[in-house]
């Protein structure tokens, strides 16, 4: 069996890790020019499902590494004011662990050939029931199942379910992280709560590792290269619905906005890398047409897009990379049996998954000032 994966994000490089395990051949295929051409680090909260998912994808002789680089989350959950007094409380905290998608990614990649600059164009289903994915760069690659985990705009999703089509939800946040140094240890009370603001809602949330992860992967996995990333905070600022930046950078916008805010959450953002600051659109893509059954299926956002106020995204993605894992290489199915009973778990607890961030959406969406 081969399978081919468009896509080089979390959901699909796991899937290739669980395929690899299996040895099956799968082969991914990466639209942007380079692996780093994006940064793509900023803390996830993994539930105890999504990490079960990324252990069951992962060789074994790397989870005692995947232990020393994650954190834990915790925090309040309350919704302080500018100046972080509590005002409210945003409801029950969630457990889980943090880890930091930069990392993690590299560590998905390890071992893996990842065809970079080759974007979908398009694929054909041939008459023996394999799939020819074609590609803007390079020749078309055969393969008896072809896993569209290529995002939000999804090429592989544009033909396979052309009537499924992202929704803005008219949200805009800028993002940024800043290192966690002992000026913010007062912060604490922050990490996991909402600081409400004139217009503006700011959210932070601490990476800290278990051990930094290169020097994790040096003593545990020494074939195993991670980036030398240390303790940050994660901030976001949610900007009122349709909200824009005009003319200022990221930072200066939030600067901006949080003038005669608590000196510490200035500095914060004041002391952030700008170059790993930006302006990101909260868009969703609901699981509802059902396609014909075939070679052909999604995975992660491209199908079931959530709003990151669920705290959902990643970890239903690496759900779908395990699950479709399972299906192909346990019992005797065979591919469009396997694909046939993964889309149908899919389906359903994907679509709940992006409701549930939906829901979520309202308790971290500011009212615009005024």
């Amino acid at each position: 069996m081969r399978v081919s994966i468009a896509g080089a994000g979390l959901g699909g490089l796991c899937l290739a890790q669980g395929l690899h395990q299996a040895g099956i051949e799968a082969d991914v295929h990466e639209r942007d020019p380079a692996i780093t051409a994006r940064f793509q680090g900023y803390r996830l909260v993994l539930s105890p499902t999504g990490l079960a998912a990324l252990r069951g994808c992962l060789p074994p002789r790397w989870h005692p590494l995947l232990d020393a680089i994650v954190g834990d989350a915790y925090g309040e959950r309350l919704v302080l004011d500018p100046q972080l007094n509590e005002i409210g409380e945003l409801g029950p905290g969630r457990t889980g662990t943090v880890v930091d998608r930069h990392v993690l990614r590299h560590l998905l990649l390890t071992g893996l050939s990842v065809r970079t600059g080759a974007a979908l164009t398009g694929y054909e289903v041939l008459a023996d029931g394999r799939v020819e994915a074609r590609f803007a760069q390079g020749d078309p690659v055969v393969a008896d199942l072809l896993v569209g985990a290529d995002g939000v705009g999804s090429a592989v999703r544009g033909v396979l379910s052309p009537r499924t089509t992202p929704t803005d939800t008219g949200v805009r946040f800028v993002i940024g992280r800043t290192p966690l140094t002992e000026q913010f240890a007062g912060l604490s009370r922050a990490f996991g709560s909402k600081i409400a603001g004139d217009g503006v809602s700011l959210l932070l949330g601490a990476m800290r590792f278990r051990t930094p992860p290169k020097e994790a992967a040096e003593e545990l996995a020494p074939e195993v290269v991670l980036p030398d990333v240390r303790d940050y905070v994660r901030w976001a600022m949610i900007l009122p619905p349709d909200g824009s930046l005009g003319d200022a950078t990221p930072q200066d916008a939030v600067l901006s906005r949080i003038a005669g805010w608590h000196p510490d959450l200035r500095a914060l953002v004041e002391q952030s890398d700008p170059d790993n600051s930006t302006l990101l659109s909260i868009r969703v893509v609901e699981p509802r047409e059902r396609w014909a059954p075939g070679p052909v299926t999604l995975l992660g956002d491209a199908i079931h897009a959530t709003s990151p106020t669920g705290g959902n995204g990643a970890n239903t993605a690496l759900r779908d990379a395990d699950l479709l894992r399972r299906r192909l290489t346990e019992g005797r199915q065979d591919v469009l049996t396997a694909v046939a009973d993964y889309e149908r778990q899919m389906f359903e607890y994907g679509a709940e998954a992006v409701r549930h961030s939906l829901g979520a959406l309202p308790d971290f969406v500011p009212h615009p000032a005024g």
